[in-house]
């Protein structure tokens, strides 16, 4: 990297953090992308999630430039007929469970959560929302509302006051339900919490949720933002662990690689935004019709390809390749989403050296500082998993001698 761009990065580009990356990338492809002076780094993040069907995805290329041609943007969500989104609702419902029926298409995982949140509370006429403890949804203000307490403190004390009458209870704990009551418009829930450190729902545990929800009147919400489009071994959690919510927050790999976010549920929920008062929700840019033609594409490759089940193989092969190094105490799992339990915050941010000097890119999680990410495009080859669990083990090797 030059020092002039070094610069102007830090200088122009706002920063999320004292210590970016500093790591430039030149170009992408499958599961790996590339600096100008052409070092290879195994892409073990996919941008958290997102790019699911591989970087540089020919066929969502092509569907990019495709409707780039046509037409991009021509009016603020929900006027006009545009084919990319119907289409793309059409199948996209067809994959979720029965009632969901209706898909509103914004333009990022924060704002699904936002409209799901304002869509809860319209339709019950409640005000009480619950989320789970550990919980990430989002940097917005309701969003970050809902990031679980007492662990999302250090994210959201300096942005106080947030939303009222909210509460978090413990994820996979059967006595926080009887919190939910008549007074709660909607528990909002992972169904695999990922920023806690690939934490998956105990046996039973959804199902107990889905019941008090529907004892007391209360809206479940889940977010598969970081779960969905086949992430988990299923095109969504929520199909692999059994349990249909009201209404589904969808993001990340959604777009294919480009900024799209929704939030599904039955048409009768949906219905209330569009009165008392009319246009409850509304974007200019959701739903743009060039980020829906790359879903569509992607969706389309993820079912083809049979991404999904091979999500669960690849991430099975990896459990298998690493679980018995002895830097590992546990690893977390649901498809092809790990967390590599190193047990300390010290060895954690150790080993993220070494994997950068290694040509390996992973990371940590929010609210887990001792482990670090596998969640690679799905797109991922057993020879690949092969060779980057190889030099994971090196990495880990080193990590020890330290």
């Amino acid at each position: 990297m030059s020092d002039i761009l070094r610069r102007q990065f830090l200088a122009h580009v706002a920063q999320t953090s004292p210590s970016p990356m500093m790591v430039e990338v030149a170009r992408a492809e499958g599961v790996f992308f590339y600096t100008p002076g052409g070092k290879r780094y195994y892409d073990l993040v996919a941008g958290v999630s997102v790019s699911n069907v591989g970087h540089g995805n020919a066929e969502v290329v092509r569907a990019v430039q495709r409707q780039a041609a046509d037409y991009m943007h021509v009016m603020v969500y929900g006027e006009l007929v545009e084919r990319p989104q119907v289409e793309y609702a059409a199948r996209l419902v067809a994959a979720m469970p029965d009632p969901i029926d209706s898909v509103y298409f914004v333009n990022s995982g924060a704002e699904a959560v936002e409209g799901a949140l304002k869509l809860a509370k319209r339709y019950t006429g409640r005000t009480e929302m619950i989320s789970m403890r550990c919980a990430y949804h989002g940097s917005t203000h309701g969003a970050m509302s809902m990031m679980g307490a007492p662990e999302g403190e250090e994210w959201k004390g300096a942005f106080r006051p947030l939303l009222p009458d909210t509460r978090a209870i413990r994820f996979n704990c059967v006595e926080d339900l009887a919190q939910i009551t008549r007074r709660t418009a909607c528990v909002l829930c992972e169904p695999v919490q990922g920023e806690a450190g690939v934490r998956p729902p105990q046996a039973g545990y959804l199902e107990a949720l889905r019941r008090r929800c529907d004892e007391v009147g209360a809206l479940l919400v889940f977010d598969e933002i970081q779960t969905g489009m086949g992430r988990t071994g299923e095109m969504f959690a929520m199909t692999r662990y059994g349990v249909t919510p009201d209404i589904v927050c969808l993001a990340k790999a959604l777009g294919g690689g480009m900024p799209l976010g929704a939030f599904a549920a039955r048409g009768e929920v949906m219905s209330t935004l569009t009165h008392d008062p009319a246009l409850g929700h509304i974007t200019t840019f959701g739903g743009h019709p060039v980020c829906c033609a790359a879903g569509l594409a992607a969706m389309r490759y993820i079912e083809e390809h049979g991404l999904a089940a091979a999500a669960e193989r690849m991430g099975a092969l990896y459990e298998e390749l690493l679980r018995d190094h002895p830097a590992v105490k546990e690893i977390r799992r649901s498809g092809l989403l790990l967390a590599v339990e190193l047990g300390s915050s010290e060895r954690l941010y150790l080993i993220m050296e070494i994997f950068k000097r290694e040509g390996i890119m992973s990371d940590w999680f929010l609210y887990c500082d001792t482990a670090f990410r596998i969640s690679p495009p799905l797109v991922i080859s057993e020879e690949e998993v092969r060779d980057s669990a190889a030099i994971i083990r090196r990495c880990m090797d080193e990590l020890l001698q330290e």
